[in-house]
């Protein structure tokens, strides 16, 4: 969960319609319409890449008038669902996925369930991603791909970094030709099952609606 304190604006003097900040917007909240970059406040998470990657400096970031909090609710859910997805994706759902938010798997897998299709969708519901935005799509990208989603990046292109292999993903032949110089496969693989595996903290049993936050 996040507050949102600031918002993106345009000084249309200076904008030259260069479209770096529709590449780089992580919610597709800013887009070039009539020569002009235009910004939906609605949309914007006040991540600041738009500021500062425009190379015409045409871009500020203004405090709201209003505060937004943005972020998923466990009480929308089916919280063992988003126990089983979390696990698919072999990540721990209190695990915290995004540092520059504290953003939990937990609440990425809430907004899937709740139809997020992409990472964009993703950042606009949760604002994971809308901090450095450049680790915690990997673990986005696993949580959709468990969810049978495999998007991929918007028209135009971002700064989309590709899935990396986990640990369970390297092939044996590797892991033989490997292990006898000092790396430690199966024994990474046990440690983060461990993980994994933990005991969840902070929940509730709810009968009739599985788990959710206390």
């Amino acid at each position: 969960m996040k507050v949102v304190n600031l918002v993106a604006e345009v000084d249309e003097e200076k904008c030259k319609a260069c479209r770096t900040c529709e590449r780089v917007c992580p919610v597709l909240a800013i887009k070039v319409e009539n020569g002009k970059a235009v910004v939906n406040p609605e949309r914007c998470r006040g991540c600041a890449a738009c500021e500062q990657r425009c190379p015409d400096y045409a871009i500020t970031m203004a405090k709201r008038e209003e505060p937004v909090v943005v972020g998923v609710s466990m009480n929308s859910v089916d919280y063992n669902q988003v126990i089983e997805l979390c696990l698919r994706a072999r990540l721990h759902p209190e695990q915290i996925i995004c540092c520059c938010t504290s953003t939990r798997a937990e609440e990425v897998a809430a907004a899937i369930l709740l139809g997020a299709r992409s990472p964009e969708d993703v950042s606009f519901t949760t604002a994971a991603r809308t901090g450095c935005k450049v680790g915690c799509i990997q673990s986005i990208l696993r949580l959709l791909g468990a969810a049978g989603i495999e998007p991929s990046p918007p028209k135009g292109g971002w700064q989309w970094y590709c899935r990396t292999p986990t640990v369970w993903d390297i092939p044996e032949k590797v892991k033989q030709r490997y292990t006898g110089r000092g790396f430690r496969f199966e024994d990474d693989i046990r440690l983060l099952e461990r993980v994994i595996a933990a005991p969840l903290q902070g929940v509730i049993v709810i009968p009739m609606r599985g788990r959710r936050k206390a």
